[in-house]
């Protein structure tokens, strides 16, 4: 089996390390990650005449200064030209990809464009910003669910699924359970530029791509977005967000094809 493995955190997060690690059971490994950050990207690609950086580093490791999902392209457009790879897996990503933050998830969005050209694909998170995070509950439990999900994977188009960990040790996990995406929002989601803020999960600006002095212009203020997510009373039992505050490993199977069907069945008698 031919493995395409990236993220959103980084080539350097330890969460890809130990997910490339997982996956040499399976099969041959390429790992091509995004050179900075690209949290949040969702299926965002680099485009128009922009110079992009690619670097290999040798046993089958690259990075791309590029977006999650032009990591992808980039490999499809270019090693695996010929013969795309038999799933893409994206992940392992610090914080949880649960609910609305799937939306904009760049790990999503990875395994999105994988999908999007037919290939099966997984997103894989953890619970957690901490960027030396347990991950012993995914090293226990995500290859018995990447081998479930490969065996029967659909014929038809589009499908690509979120793997959701709590952060939690391996046996306090309660088991897995199948979900549905949760719902819910961000409030209070602009916060004045604190560099505390980012020493409290471990993590720098210029892990970021940031600088940790910015220069500004005159009139300028900075900001972050680092909201709280607000729970909708209306989420069923099943959400995923609930599912893995509960001790359980959530997933979702979601789809390219973003079409309401229902409403358009209602909107044809009208049209």
């Amino acid at each position: 089996m031919r493995i395409l493995i990236t993220n959103d955190d980084g080539y350097q997060a330890k969460g890809i390390k130990e997910l490339a690690d997982i996956m040499k059971e399976f099969g041959e490994v390429t790992v091509i990650a995004p050179k900075h950050h690209q949290s949040g990207m969702s299926m965002a690609v680099s485009i128009g005449f922009k110079q992009i950086a690619h670097k290999d580093f040798g046993n089958g490791w690259h990075y791309v200064d590029a977006t999650p999902a032009s990591c992808v392209k980039f490999g499809l457009n270019t090693m695996f030209l010929d013969n795309f790879p038999d799933v893409v897996v994206s992940g392992i990503n610090h914080g949880s990809n649960a609910a609305t933050a799937s939306c904009y998830s760049g790990t999503l969005g990875a395994a999105e464009e994988a999908a999007l050209n037919g290939i099966p694909a997984i997103g894989v998170s953890l619970d957690t910003l901490d960027p030396n995070a347990d991950f012993s509950g995914i090293k226990k439990y995500f290859g018995e669910i990447f081998q479930t999900l490969m065996k029967d994977y659909p014929s038809r188009y589009g499908v690509f699924y979120n793997v959701n960990f709590p952060d939690i040790p391996a046996e306090e996990i309660k088991g897995i359970k199948v979900g549905c995406q949760g719902k819910g929002r961000w409030i209070r989601e602009f916060k004045e530029w604190d560099l505390e803020h980012y020493a409290k999960y471990g993590i720098t600006p210029e892990m970021l791509g940031q600088s940790s002095d910015p220069v500004l212009e005159e009139g300028e203020d900075l900001y972050m977005m680092v909201g709280d997510f607000l729970d909708d009373p209306s989420n069923r039992s099943d959400a995923d967000h609930l599912l893995i505050s509960d001790g359980y490993v959530s997933i979702v199977a979601h789809n390219v094809d973003t079409t309401d069907y229902e409403e358009c069945e209602r909107l044809r008698k009208n049209f």
